[in-house]
């Protein structure tokens, strides 16, 4: 299996963006940005932002 590209939030914003003004469906939306790295984004943030032990 191939390693994912590097997620660009730049386009993950331009999706959400489109929701925001109507032009894109929400479930087009929701699938633009699973498929764009929404899911690996938060986990990276989650752990940025977790205490280290």
């Amino acid at each position: 299996m191939e390693p994912h590209p590097a997620v660009d939030p730049n386009k993950l914003l331009k999706f959400w963006q489109e929701w925001e003004t109507g032009e894109t469906t929400p479930g087009r939306v929701m699938s633009n940005l699973k498929t764009a790295g929404m899911k690996e984004l938060l986990e990276q943030l989650v752990a940025d932002l977790a205490p280290s032990a």
